[in-house]
């Protein structure tokens, strides 16, 4: 295998143009983006994403949960591909670099060695996985789930959004439906690129991080029943109040996490209050509990937990409680040779790099089920991710691309 020189890099000026071009496209109210999936924006940014690689000579393929695999052919045919990507969709409230850096850097780098004239034995795919982020259609990584054969593509396209429309109808409907069967592609390997979404990096002073292993994630959708009723005429000994049981199984949920400190976390994100009413006690809230962890026997100790303890809070105020795994995937532990390849160029690169543990889902936790598979990781300021406002310099996405560029070409394998 030939090694790529210290010398060869990517464009980062056209990195950051194309970041900031598809950054037009779904605009937040504050600065970053709202393009959730199967949206008009999310197949606006496709049709983007496809003009692009198919400027840069590549053939793309379209599977029926809407995966976009741009290829550009090696030299060798039979010789499986090397895929690298991410995923476009953003929060209703995201930033401008939250999975699509991964998506921009793998089209990038085909640019890059297109501008080199260095051809790979191996084709490499820049890969564009939908919803990822699991807002509008729980659970996350819902598609790169399907392709590793974690979830059913029946099942995927009944998940609904919050206003009852399915996945599978919305993709058909922005027409981001492809022919190709789901999971069918084999793979060499997988490399994903991606913001940390956490302050471990910039707080170190380091460029890169080597992605060693993912937590777990464990999400459990909540739902208590009370009784609506008025705020200011029903005695206290007479309410049924779903919100404060609410309240009260959150404090517990942050007892939870801490009492499996340093490395647990837990918290719930989205809620859900009914009527949602100023002058009407909730009769009812559905909540998700998000529960992580790198060792699989603590998500299952803080999940028994949370079922136990909320049960009691429940009873003891007389309200019905409802518990659902809506999402969820143990912890991972990432390919040794790929993770080794991501942590050789970072030193050949000369970038000071430490090992991670992902605090975050990815794509590349499911795509380790079925191909060797390792994740590079860029700082960003203050660790600030799935807001707006989160931020990431030009040279920290250049260091990324740059350690990806020659992880993903060396695994390619350099034809001279």
């Amino acid at each position: 295998m030939t090694s790529l020189g210290q010398n060869l890099k990517i464009n980062g000026d056209r990195l950051w143009d194309s970041l900031m071009e598809m950054a037009e496209i779904g605009p937040g109210v504050a600065g970053g983006n709202n393009r959730q999936t199967l949206t008009d924006a999310d197949g606006e940014g496709r049709a983007l994403f496809q003009k692009w690689c198919e400027d840069a000579g590549c053939t793309m393929g379209l599977d029926q949960m809407g995966n976009m695999f741009a290829r550009r052919e090696g030299t060798d045919p039979e010789a499986l591909p090397v895929y690298v990507g991410s995923h476009l969709d953003t929060q209703p409230t995201g930033g401008k670099y939250d999975g699509v850096l991964g998506v921009l850097a793998g089209l990038e780098l085909i640019r890059s060695l297109n501008d080199m004239n260095i051809k790979t034995k191996h084709p490499i795919v820049a890969t564009n996985f939908t919803n990822e982020e699991g807002t509008r259609f729980a659970p996350a990584m819902l598609s790169s789930g399907v392709f590793a054969g974690i979830h059913t593509q029946d099942w995927a396209y009944d998940r609904e959004d919050a206003e009852g429309k399915k996945f599978g109808d919305e993709l058909k409907r922005i027409g981001w439906r492809g022919e190709e069967e789901t999971g069918a592609r084999k793979m060499h390997a997988f490399f994903e690129l991606h913001i940390e979404q956490g302050p471990i990096l910039e707080a170190e002073g380091k460029d890169i991080g080597v992605v060693t292993h993912g937590q777990g994630l464990s999400w459990t959708q909540v739902t208590v029943t009370g009784k609506d009723a008025h705020t200011g005429s029903t005695p206290m000994p007479m309410r049924r109040n779903a919100g404060l049981a609410m309240a009260r199984i959150l404090e517990t949920v942050d007892e939870i996490a801490w009492g499996h400190a340093p490395h647990a976390v837990g918290a719930a994100g989205h809620i859900d209050v009914y009527p949602n009413s100023r002058n009407v006690i909730p009769g009812k809230v559905v909540f998700t509990v998000d529960f992580r962890s790198p060792e699989l026997e603590v998500i299952a100790d803080m999940e028994n937990q949370l079922h136990e303890k909320a049960t009691q809070i429940a009873e003891a105020m007389e309200v019905e409680i409802e518990f659902e795994k809506v999402g969820g995937f143990d912890p991972v532990a990432f390919d040794a040779g790929c993770v080794t390849a991501v942590r050789d160029a970072a030193e050949r690169l000369g970038y000071s790099h430490q090992d991670l543990i992902s605090g975050a889902g990815h794509d590349a936790c499911w795509i380790n089920r079925v191909a060797p598979t390792a994740m590079v990781m860029c700082p960003c300021v203050d660790g600030l991710s799935h807001n707006e406002a989160e931020e990431i310099s030009k040279e920290w996405a250049e260091a990324g691309a740059n350690v990806l560029f020659h992880a993903v070409v060396e695994t390619a394998e350099i034809v001279e």
